[in-house]
């Protein structure tokens, strides 16, 4: 039986995306929030309460308290968020289980745009459902836009 060149060609590209796709870890990714220790609940984070920033709790571990999702993941290894307690990071790495494996953790030095730079185009839909876009929200003197995060209305 004899394959053509061009279905040789095709049978080891194939081959080839399987064998990259087994490869790739779909637990890898980047995770933003605030440093805490893991004596803490989501509720207790979310409420910003003192004991979440607490130094040498007992027992506890440094972990990352996801606002987005009102999740918390313990760091391993500790080491690069020793001495961020309380700092808002953002951080690569891979998730098991409730645990991310840090490959990277970033400081965040700043929110937002800057005095006199401009808004990127975006769109999303607001309260009631519309679209909305940096054009359609632009007024007469500018606009100002403010985005509440993990707001409980």
């Amino acid at each position: 039986m004899s394959f053509p060149p061009l279905c040789m060609i095709l049978f080891f590209f194939a081959f080839g995306l399987v064998l990259n796709g087994q490869n790739e870890n779909p637990n890898h990714g980047s995770w933003s929030g605030v440093i805490i220790n893991s004596n803490c609940t989501p509720e207790e984070a979310f409420a910003e309460t003192p004991k979440c920033t607490e130094k040498d709790a007992p027992g506890a571990k440094l972990a990352l308290y996801d606002d987005t999702t009102r999740q918390i993941f313990i760091l391993e290894p500790q080491d690069q968020a020793v001495g961020h307690l309380g700092d808002s990071m953002t951080l690569t790495g891979t998730l098991e289980g409730d645990t991310v494996r840090v490959a990277s953790l970033k400081l965040h030095t700043s929110i937002g745009l800057g005095v006199g730079q401009k808004a990127p185009d975006f769109s999303a839909r607001d309260q009631f459902g519309r679209q909305q876009t940096l054009e359609t929200l632009k007024g007469p003197k500018g606009t100002v836009l403010l985005f509440f995060r993990s707001a409980d209305w």
